[in-house]
């Protein structure tokens, strides 16, 4: 075996493999050669190599979201952990557990003139749940700092920074450790008693509107009595976002599409009197302007971490996962008699049939495309979507149960789509569609700048020109300041991207070519990206005639 000579890098890599984080992405560079040396030479580790540090920063989330465990990311000095921090703020936010492990300059050669020199001890501040600032050499206060990022990485669900300062020669080698590194045990703190629901019973079975709003969240993570339970009450509603991956006919999936015609009559007969919620981060706009003009009188969020006060209404905060508290809570309420559940049901099969009579007519746009794509995403397989324009498109439709759906929700931001579908890509065995933007596509094109990707992974883009979202959003005018400082208009397309990274390109720009362009791209035993043409100045038009034809 081949290990570092440089104590400090020894001590890393051992209390990683004691910890459990065996998967390491690695940004190429020379001041974390010690690094990069154990860790590759070690085959406990599984290491990937990715040179652009947001991409390869993305991919380590992409992972570590579908592995539900740490994964490292490795890289050199100076600005290079700078391109990791997009990535960092999503998993702070997403509550993926990723690790950032930074080689660093010795203390005295910062802020002297030395090149590729940053201040890098707690460069993550704001976004960080553990900074480990590590001195040179081995020691049991560097072991303990290390130790607790891993540590708080996994028990807090979220991104920590370690830093190491390695001075020159950096890539010696030693056949035998030459450091006792010190592991401290990872105390698990024993769980308080579970708190009395009975006041919260009371006021449950008291109210005839409950709304229940859940966000991103896991698949399989809630358990099919409790999800039958929640439909069998008729004064309860399930609200679910296109990333809740949660499923029942009677749960509105598609809630801009029921919500966005409604009245202000409307927003008052459907104000909850509760309104229970989980999971993470929320996509539909309509849903919070909704809930924070027309606040429930309770709000009570369940998670063991965090609960955000979104509709500016938050009242209780349960700390258990959302599967365990249900199972204690709904055995112990009683339905009520209430006309809201049917209420909700009755106005989500009136806006289905309007919505299937204006989709039957709808020419060819980002809406029908859409409309034309969710159904064909074969089931039991992934389905990553882009921010922007994409996820608020697809929140419109239902998504089959059988179909895992994830979005970097967390800052909702387009520089790394496609880096973190790739990741999780590579940590599943199952096959994995991306429905992009083309802005968003070119954005994090350096994606494709990847040797680990699967066969079964296929790009959708959707190229209507440049940012269409902007053309949705209000403020949309029609000349050469929008067109070029907000849509960022283009004419540029994926095919030599596609031929340079060797994957199948497949066109479509209008409902025939893209109903074969389907065919294909499943059939397809290659990675591959189908590019959908959709026309720039319709689309906008499109879609505000939708929602006016579904009252």
């Amino acid at each position: 075996m081949t290990y570092p000579e440089i104590p400090l890098a020894q001590s890393i890599i051992q209390i990683c493999l004691a910890k459990g984080v065996t998967d390491i992405v690695i940004s190429p560079g020379s001041r974390n050669a010690p690094l990069t040396i154990g860790f590759a030479s070690n085959p406990a580790f599984k290491c990937y190599s990715i040179a652009d540090e947001r991409c390869a920063a993305f991919f380590a989330t992409g992972m570590a979201q579908q592995l539900q465990k740490p994964v490292a990311v490795v890289c050199t000095s100076g600005s290079a952990l700078l391109n990791y921090y997009p990535a960092v703020a999503e998993a702070f936010y997403s509550q993926v557990p990723l690790v950032v492990i930074s080689a660093d300059r010795p203390h005295d050669k910062i802020d002297i003139g030395d090149g590729q020199t940053i201040r890098q001890e707690n460069v993550y501040a704001n976004h960080i749940l553990f900074s480990a600032n590590l001195t040179e050499g081995a020691s049991a206060v560097n072991d303990h700092k290390i130790s607790e990022a891993i540590d708080t990485a996994v028990s807090q669900k979220g991104p920590v920074h370690i830093n190491a300062p390695f001075e020159e020669p950096l890539y010696q080698t030693v056949d035998n450790l030459t450091v006792k590194t010190e592991i401290p045990d990872s105390t698990v703190k024993a769980e308080k008693a579970e708190e009395n629901l009975e006041p919260y019973i009371s006021e449950w079975n008291k109210a005839e509107k409950k709304l229940l709003m859940v966000g991103v969240n896991n698949p399989d993570t809630i358990d099919i009595d409790v999800i039958n339970r929640l439909a069998q009450d008729p004064s309860v509603v399930v609200m679910t976002e296109t990333t809740s991956n949660l499923h029942h006919q009677s749960f509105i999936s598609n809630i801009d599409t029921v919500i966005t015609p409604f009245t202000e009559e409307d927003f008052k007969a459907w104000q909850p009197e509760i309104l229970l919620t989980f999971g993470g981060m929320v996509v539909s706009k309509r849903v919070k302007a909704w809930l924070r003009n027309y606040k429930p009188a309770n709000h009570w969020h369940i998670d063991k971490l965090r609960a955000y006060d979104t509709y500016g209404a938050l009242t209780k905060q349960f700390k258990e996962t959302p599967n365990h508290f249900l199972k204690r809570f709904l055995p112990l309420t009683e339905a009520k008699n209430s006309n809201y559940s049917r209420m909700a049901e009755t106005v989500k099969e009136y806006r289905k049939v309007k919505q299937e009579a204006y989709l039957q007519k709808t020419p060819f746009s980002d809406l029908k495309a859409f409309d034309m794509l969710l159904p064909e995403i074969p089931d039991y397989s992934q389905l990553h979507i882009s921010n922007s324009s994409p996820i608020r498109y697809a929140q419109l439709f239902s998504i089959k149960p059988g179909i895992e759906v994830f979005c970097n929700r967390g800052t909702s931001g387009i520089d790394g789509c496609t880096s973190t579908a790739i990741g999780a890509a590579v940590a599943t065995e199952k096959e994995t569609f991306l429905i992009t933007g083309d802005v968003s596509f070119l954005y994090d094109s350096n994606a494709l700048w990847n040797n680990y990707i699967p066969d079964n992974f296929k790009i959708i883009v959707i190229n209507n020109g440049g940012g269409g979202i902007f053309r949705i959003l209000p403020g949309h005018r029609e000349n050469a300041v929008f067109n070029t400082y907000f849509e960022t208009a283009h004419t540029l397309n994926a095919s030599h991207l596609a031929a340079m990274y060797g994957f199948e390109y497949i066109k479509a720009d209008d409902e025939n070519s893209l109903s074969s362009g389907i065919a294909v791209l499943k059939q397809s035993s290659v990675k591959a990206i189908l590019e959908i043409f959709t026309p720039m100045l319709v689309n906008d038009e499109i879609l505000k005639q939708y929602f006016k034809e579904l009252i």
